[in-house]
């Protein structure tokens, strides 16, 4: 477009003329292409625009009513991936364990234990899993070959990428179970061990844990709470073994 003044009370003017000859009242001719221009006195001055307005009117007339734009369609944003930890394809599926007598909570000695029950337990398990974008699948056993069974099966899971890990409870099996902690060794599941009651400050044959050694964490001691605590951890390390 050409760049020189326009005198006050003057407007440019396009005009399509055979060979591109201007004609009529030229004050300052020139050429765009076949098209030429000029500059006239403006009887009707029109009201002061914004800044932008008057280059925006200037280019129309350049452009001239018999040509058109062409709109360029814009090439579509991309969906930013989402990288957030919470949001990665970890497995998002977990098992909760509990093992013998942990069917009898609500009862058994609730001084110690509580009075919640495995059904609140499980319950509580669910609803934290599912806050964190996950499922829990509950089960409780007072057998210990089951208790392996269902280990051996999570390893599997596990080593399928379909599973993040255990929620374990071992109740009593804890201070008994060699074969418990050479099931978790031997399936490389990633096992949260979970006590209700500070086991450390009980009886002394409750000091020692078979399961500790194995677990990739323990929770001791925070009453029921402590379910959601391992089960926010594990999620946690299953996420962070995938970024």
């Amino acid at each position: 477009a050409d760049d020189r003044a326009v005198p006050a009370g003057h407007r440019r003017r396009l005009q399509k003329r055979p060979g591109g000859q201007p004609g009529g009242r030229l004050a300052a001719p020139g050429r765009r292409g076949d098209y030429s221009f000029e500059v006239f006195h403006d009887d009707h001055p029109q009201t002061a625009l914004p800044p932008v307005a008057p280059r925006a009117r200037t280019s129309a007339e350049w452009l001239g009513e018999d040509l058109r734009r062409r709109s360029v369609p814009l090439p579509q944003p991309h969906a930013p991936e989402n990288d957030h930890p919470h949001t990665m394809t970890a497995p998002t599926q977990l098992i909760v364990l509990n093992g013998p007598n942990l069917n009898l909570l609500g009862l058994r000695e609730p001084a110690v234990y509580g009075h919640t029950t495995l059904a609140d337990v499980e319950a509580l398990c669910r609803a934290a899993a599912t806050e964190r974008g996950a499922e829990a699948d509950c089960r409780q056993s007072n057998h210990e070959g089951v208790l392996i069974d269902w280990i051996h099966e999570a390893g599997a899971a596990c080593r399928a990428g379909q599973l993040a890990g255990i929620v374990f409870n071992p109740g009593a099996y804890t201070h008994t179970s060699v074969a418990l902690h050479d099931a978790i060794k031997g399936s490389s599941v990633p096992v949260i061990e979970v006590h209700i009651s500070n086991v450390h400050a009980r009886e002394a044959f409750r000091h020692h844990s078979f399961i500790s050694p194995a677990a990739a964490g323990i929770v001791v001691g925070f009453g029921v709470d402590g379910y959601v605590l391992a089960i926010d951890g594990l999620l946690r390390q299953a996420r962070a073994a995938k970024g």
